[in-house]
């Protein structure tokens, strides 16, 4: 414990010194830190989305320092550059998965230097990444919180297009949201992720997993919900404390998920299932076992009493079940 502060100091300051030499867009881009002043039991690393900044975790971040963990946001390869990005000048985003993966295997050094047990987390793109480690990494990894992660687009034609065509793409932001980072993107720069997804699929059928929440909104126009059902239904036979979230269409929870600006009306029940699947301690046959008595009328106490999973179990666990 008595060399925890220089080693999160010099943290800090390497983050500092390294972003201090870019030409940021504004300091929203910065990697976030929320430390406490001795290690933590446990310590989450998120990874912000596709052409995105670690602003998009700030809320969540502060949740979960807030319940007492340490947490770090960093700012991924490439992005959050300030310049005069178009077509004919897009930002320098990786094309290439070992960029992405170097920096995921870094930071969980990182991150394993300021808490004892890592939690990962990440949206899009940066869930990708978060899936790839906790395929790579599963020993060191105690949880990953999988959001909306990108293994393929919303339509197979969608897919094609990524593939084929190295062309500049805009975003369409809906007026009166938010919008973090990059306002477009070269198509071979996303292209990373598709492959890096289509081998998490492929390694996922044989490979044993850090145990992984996998969130998907019938909702989302920019990922394909079955993709992330595959994923579950391969991670969870090698791991069976995965569990499977799909917000209801009703709700309208959006691909960029983890904020109010973005269009996330019910970003607190988002976090609230995240700090159900941190704080409890059951494989997905159990959970599923609640959730079947919960919806005969039987009410959570009496339900957790009965099958002895009261020491194991979080509190906000019947949110699971909010919207059916």
């Amino acid at each position: 414990m008595s060399d925890y502060s220089p080693v999160a100091k010099a943290i800090v300051e390497k983050a500092k010194a390294h972003e201090d030499a870019l030409l940021l867009m504004d300091e929203s881009c910065r990697t976030r830190f929320f430390l406490h002043s001795i290690p933590t039991l446990k310590v989450f690393l998120f990874f912000h989305g596709f052409t995105a900044t670690p602003e998009q975790f700030a809320l969540i971040g502060k949740v979960f320092f807030d319940e007492g963990y340490n947490v770090l946001i960093p700012l991924l390869p490439g992005h959050g550059l300030a310049g005069n990005w178009d077509g004919d000048n897009p930002p320098p985003l990786p094309e290439n998965q070992q960029v992405y993966q170097e920096f995921g295997l870094y930071w969980l050094e990182v991150a394993q230097a300021v808490g004892k047990e890592v939690v990962l987390g990440g949206l899009s793109g940066g869930s990708t990444l978060a899936a790839w480690l906790a395929l790579e990494r599963p020993t060191e990894i105690d949880r990953a919180l999988v959001f909306a992660p990108y293994l393929s687009g919303s339509n197979k034609v969608v897919d094609l297009f990524v593939r084929i065509f190295n062309i500049y793409f805009e975003w369409k932001t809906e007026p009166g949201l938010a919008h973090f980072g990059y306002d477009g993107f070269l198509m071979p720069a996303l292209r990373v992720f598709l492959d890096m997804g289509n081998d998490i699929l492929e390694r996922s059928q044989h490979s044993f997993s850090a145990p992984m929440l996998i969130v998907s909104s019938e909702s989302d126009r920019a990922v394909g919900d079955n993709e992330h059902e595959a994923l579950f239904e391969a991670v969870v036979q090698h791991q069976p404390k995965s569990w499977y979230h799909r917000f209801e269409k009703v709700l309208d929870i959006p691909h960029n998920m983890m904020t109010y600006g973005e269009g996330n009306k019910h970003l607190g029940l988002l976090i609230a299932i995240a700090k159900a699947y941190v704080e409890s301690d059951l494989t997905w046959a159990e959970v599923e076992e609640i959730g079947v008595l919960i919806k005969q009328g039987y009410s959570f106490k009496s339900v957790v009493n009965e099958l002895n999973l009261s020491e194991r179990v979080s509190p906000e666990i019947p949110l699971l079940w909010a919207v059916e």
